[in-house]
C-alpha cells in the first residue's frame, strides 16, 4: 500500500507525473464536503474513540444508509470492525478547531466521559457523540467493501438527533450552541484537505 507522498497512478500518457498527481488532489480536494467526527467503540463497549472524517455520504434512503470511508491503518478503523457501530457528530462551523484534536486516536476518560478532554454523550449503539454537536446519526454497520488503503462500512441509522443527549439524555432537541443544520462544518472552513 503506498503512504500518503507517493505517487499513485495511472497517470495519463505524455504527463509529468508529479504536475498530475498535484493538479489531481486539487480537483479531488475541491469536491464538496463535510467535516465530521466519527465515533466508535469495542465491542465491549469499553473502548471508545473519536476520530475526524470527512468521507461521508447518503447512499440510501429506504432504508436510510450512510457510507464512510476509514483509512484501514486507523484506530477507529479496529473499533468499528470490532463492533459494527458507530456515530456521526455533525459540528457546527465556529467548532472547527475541535476537529484538529481528534487527527490522532483519542485519550479516553470513561469517569469523565470525555475523549481528548471533549465530552461525550452515547445513544442506542453506545459509540460517542460530541456533546457540542449540532446534529447526529447513530449506526450500525450493513456492509463493508474494500477500497484500497479504506474500507468503505455501510451503516443504517438506527438513531438521529439534532443538538446532542440521544438515549442517555432523552429529549435533547436543542441544537448545540445555537447553531442551525445549514451552519455545518465543512472542509473548506478548514485548512485540512483530508479527515479520515
Amino acid at each position: 500500500m503506498p503512504s500518503q507522498g507517493d505517487l499513485v497512478g495511472p497517470f495519463p500518457d505524455g504527463v509529468d507525473h508529479e504536475d498530475y498527481d498535484r493538479m489531481r488532489r486539487r480537483v479531488l480536494w475541491a469536491l464538496p464536503s463535510g467535516l465530521y467526527l466519527l465515533g466508535t467503540v469495542g465491542a465491549e463497549r469499553t473502548r471508545r474513540n473519536l476520530m475526524t472524517l470527512n468521507w461521508l455520504t447518503q447512499v440510501s434512503v429506504a432504508p436510510k444508509h450512510i457510507a464512510i470511508s476509514v483509512d484501514r491503518l486507523a484506530f477507529s478503523h479496529v473499533l468499528l470492525a470490532d463492533s459494527g457501530r458507530f456515530a456521526i457528530s455533525l459540528l457546527g462551523r465556529d467548532d472547527r478547531a475541535l476537529v484538529r484534536k481528534f487527527v490522532k486516536p483519542a485519550a479516553h476518560d470513561p469517569e469523565a466521559r470525555t475523549l481528548n478532554g471533549v465530552s461525550y454523550v452515547t445513544a442506542a449503539t453506545g459509540a460517542p457523540i460530541a456533546a457540542s454537536a449540532v446534529a447526529w446519526l447513530d449506526c450500525e454497520v450493513r456492509h463493508c467493501v474494500d477500497a484500497g488503503s479504506h474500507t468503505v462500512f455501510v451503516g443504517e441509522v438506527v438513531d438521529a438527533g439534532e443538538g446532542t443527549g440521544g438515549s442517555e439524555a432523552a429529549g435533547g432537541g436543542e441544537l448545540a450552541g445555537g447553531a442551525s443544520l445549514e451552519a455545518i462544518l465543512r472542509m473548506e472552513d478548514t485548512r485540512m484537505s483530508y479527515g479520515g
